[in-house]
């Protein structure tokens, strides 16, 4: 990959709750569906791609921000391989749930999906722009990264509040219990039988429901969690090859592989960001 393909990641240990992804020519940069735990908050800054959200499409173009509720299934593509920027900004969604509550836009500490997927008004785009440009530069200090993530973010919570995203029907119990299953056993050996003998559902049956209230496979829904799991582990600086196995992966290849096509990285470019010394 050239230098302008290869995504530039921004961490800082004292802003734990945010991170800055930075793409300068996203035409080889094409993710598979895939998900989060935080919420997502993106700027087209050049170009335009794709936009698959849930069941929705969208084209975007530069100076158009999307947005991505934690746990919703989503996928970026180039046009025809044609160049496209972004700014990926990652936030905890713990993090952002206090910030709304604290500002009177929930009324409890709980998470509430955002509706708005995509947002084209200059304003916000540029205020973007500008947070994401103080959080890159090593020369602003500690205080001046702080105040531009809450002043922008709690602006921006206040313009989306109003706009609760209409909910997918709540899922079986019993198909919550088995995603709680997946999450706590994501690194080990699960087989389609076992998920079937827990649930008491048919191969069949099982794949199609938990596509249609997740919409993911249990497969494409275990993988996606080994990935979490495997960033979780790189952030804390543990070497690729070890990663790979606490995440539940068999060998580094195979993860590796998993790795670029969810997160569009490859995980040493993801372990070595771009901070402050």
């Amino acid at each position: 990959m050239s230098d302008a393909t290869k995504p530039l990641f921004w961490r800082d240990p004292r802003l734990p709750h945010v991170e800055l992804r930075k793409v300068e020519d996203g035409r080889k940069v094409c993710y598979a569906p895939h998900s989060h735990m935080h919420w997502s908050l993106g700027a087209i800054t050049a170009g335009e791609s794709t936009f698959r959200y849930r069941s929705d499409r969208y084209h975007v173009t530069a100076g158009t921000l999307v947005m991505m509720n934690p746990e919703w299934m989503h996928a970026c593509s180039a046009i025809d391989d044609r160049p496209w920027a972004y700014l990926m900004l990652y936030v905890d969604t713990g993090w952002l749930t206090q910030l709304r509550y604290q500002a009177g836009l929930l009324a409890e500490p709980r998470w509430q999906d955002i509706a708005t997927a995509v947002l084209g008004e200059p304003r916000w785009y540029e205020g973007y722009c500008q947070m994401a440009a103080c959080l890159l530069d090593p020369s602003r200090d500690l205080l001046a990264k702080q105040t531009g993530v809450v002043e922008y973010l709690g602006a921006l919570m206040h313009e989306l509040a109003g706009q609760p995203a209409q909910p997918l029907p709540e899922a079986p119990v019993m198909l919550r219990e088995l995603t709680a299953y997946l999450d706590e056993n994501a690194a080990q050996d699960i087989s389609l039988d076992e998920l079937c003998e827990r649930s008491g559902y048919s191969p069949g049956h099982l794949i199609r429901a938990f596509k249609q209230h997740f919409g993911f496979t249990p497969h494409a829904y275990l993988v996606n969690r080994r990935i979490q799991l495997g960033q979780r582990e790189l952030k804390g600086g543990t070497p690729i090859a070890e990663a790979a196995l606490n995440a539940g992966f068999s060998d580094q290849p195979h993860f590796q592989r998993t790795f670029k096509r969810l997160v569009a990285a490859t995980p040493k470019q993801y372990r070595q960001p771009s901070h402050e010394q």
